[in-house]
């Protein structure tokens, strides 16, 4: 008597088999994994100092103000740029004034953490109508030092909001004769005074970013007894 063989059994049987067999990795098809492409941080082109030179207003004239941005900038890994202070001189034996928005490139400008805190001049001092309704992104959270940290403003101990700038709000030099650079940032005399802004935003009266008040003298303990350190803004050039 034959044998019949059931080949649809077997067919069964062996799909079976195969279904519990291990597979190859190189025969599992593997999706190509995409990479995601981060937008790299901004470079840092604005900042608050981290520390005045502690002589009260007396920087050392422009040029020593702006070699103490280039000095802080260098420390962080940032001084391939031309860093300027932002600070107004005035007209003074025969020699122009100078205006601090004429002095700090085009922009735009990024704090430590690559937020924009201004995208051209006249974004930074409203210009425009738009400008000025909007205003630029300059605040307590966005004004850091080039460390990458926060500067003491109003509520905090001790308060150092006012920043040394000598400039109106449209960010140009006075020119009505009375000193408000200290002397084109020479003086640390107890008299005298220095146009300051506040970095945060509050306070009395005018909280101007730029031209909030006259600080009481020129000496270190005078700026330090209106709420500030000799602190002032710098600004990459280029």
């Amino acid at each position: 008597m034959k044998r019949i063989v059931c080949l649809p059994a077997l067919f069964l049987f062996a799909n079976a088999f195969a279904a519990d067999a291990p597979v190859s990795p190189s025969a599992v098809p593997v999706a190509p994994v995409q990479e995601v492409k981060k937008e790299p941080p901004r470079p840092l082109s604005f900042f608050v100092t981290s520390e005045g030179l502690g002589k009260g207003a007396n920087l050392g004239g422009l040029a020593g103000a702006d070699a103490h941005c280039q000095k802080l900038a260098t420390a962080v890994g940032a001084g391939n740029k031309t860093w300027r202070a932002y600070l107004s001189t005035q007209a003074v034996d025969g020699q122009p004034a100078v205006n601090a928005r004429d002095r700090i490139g085009k922009g735009p400008w990024h704090n430590a953490k690559g937020v924009v805190v201004a995208k051209d001049v006249a974004d930074l001092h409203g210009d425009s109508l738009d400008a000025a309704r909007i205003g630029n992104n300059l605040s307590k959270n966005t004004a850091l030092t080039e460390k990458n940290e926060p500067v003491k403003g109003s509520g905090d101990k001790p308060n150092q909001h006012d920043i040394l700038t000598g400039s109106q709000p449209d960010g140009r030099a006075f020119a009505d004769g009375v000193d408000t650079t200290c002397k084109n940032y020479t003086s640390s005399a107890a008299d005298g005074s220095v146009r300051v802004g506040h970095f945060d935003r509050t306070g009395g009266g005018n909280v101007s970013w730029n031209s909030a008040h006259g600080s009481r003298g020129c000496g270190q303990e005078n700026l330090v007894a209106t709420g500030g350190a000799g602190l002032f803004y710098c600004f990459a050039a280029d």
